[in-house]
């Protein structure tokens, strides 16, 4: 007699009324994936929900970027207090490294975690500063906190209250030994970032390689350069309508 294999049940429709900013979250988890930002079935994106930041969802565990849809995405409340994510779908370094920064970081709607290769580079160097050394790495001149204190894995909700700490009011952490976290006050917002850094941390690595000297701008260029970049007020959410659009022409599953 043969022995039918056990079907996991898809997940129900989501009860809640977060429909937009699950649709925006499960965009972010598919490009990042055609980016080559994902990690296996790790790293996670998270997105508030409520005023206060303390609603937030995540993406569960075990479910790779390129297969997340909008029904994936997990709904947790950071005010439970606990090592262990509520919801036994959330992995618990996800919880951990997301509620509190929720709960503590007001700029942080939006929180993107990733081991991108180019940032990860950058996090494993004695210095993980990036130098000013063209438009895209001067976008984040005076918005980058370094975490130098990495301990292991992010298994209690104290890690989270202390990388939400050392971001303090920046919207990039360099996470040593680790990887890279950005946050914004949207999906869109956030994913710009995510996407730029990236390409900042690129050019810096390469340049690094080839052995030469850099061309680093003075403090005044570097400050008028990032204030520069914050008068692009539309670019973030052109930038991410268009990856939708790409992604409706495509994969439209994601919006399910």
């Amino acid at each position: 007699m043969s022995v039918r294999p056990v079907q996991t049940p898809e997940p129900a429709p989501s009860p809640d009324d977060h429909r937009a900013q699950r649709v925006d979250l499960a965009a972010a988890f598919r490009w990042a994936a055609r980016l080559d930002f994902h990690e296996a079935i790790a790293n996670h994106f998270s997105l508030a929900v409520s005023p206060d930041g303390g609603q937030f969802l995540v993406n569960p565990f075990g479910r790779h970027f390129a297969r997340i849809r909008a029904r994936d995405l997990v709904l947790l409340d950071s005010a439970v207090a606990g090592d262990t994510a509520p919801d036994p779908r959330v992995e618990a370094t996800a919880w951990c490294i997301h509620g509190p920064i929720h709960r503590l970081a007001p700029q942080a709607r939006c929180i993107l975690h990733t081991h991108m290769i180019n940032a990860t580079v950058l996090s494993c160097l004695a210095d993980s500063s990036l130098p000013p050394i063209d438009q895209n790495t001067m976008r984040f001149h005076g918005d980058i906190a370094v975490d130098e204190g990495f301990g292991g894995m992010a298994f209690a909700e104290a890690e989270g209250e202390r990388l939400a700490g050392v971001l303090g009011d920046k919207r990039v952490l360099v996470m040593g030994n680790h990887g890279a976290l950005v946050v914004g006050d949207s999906v869109a917002d956030a994913f710009d970032r995510l996407f730029y850094f990236e390409k900042a941390c690129q050019t810096v690595v390469t340049a690094y390689a080839t052995g030469r000297e850099l061309r680093i701008a003075p403090e005044a260029v570097a400050r008028r350069t990032a204030a520069e970049w914050e008068t692009y007020h539309d670019a973030a959410v052109l930038h991410f309508d268009e990856l939708k659009a790409m992604l409706d022409e495509q994969e439209p599953d994601y919006r399910d």
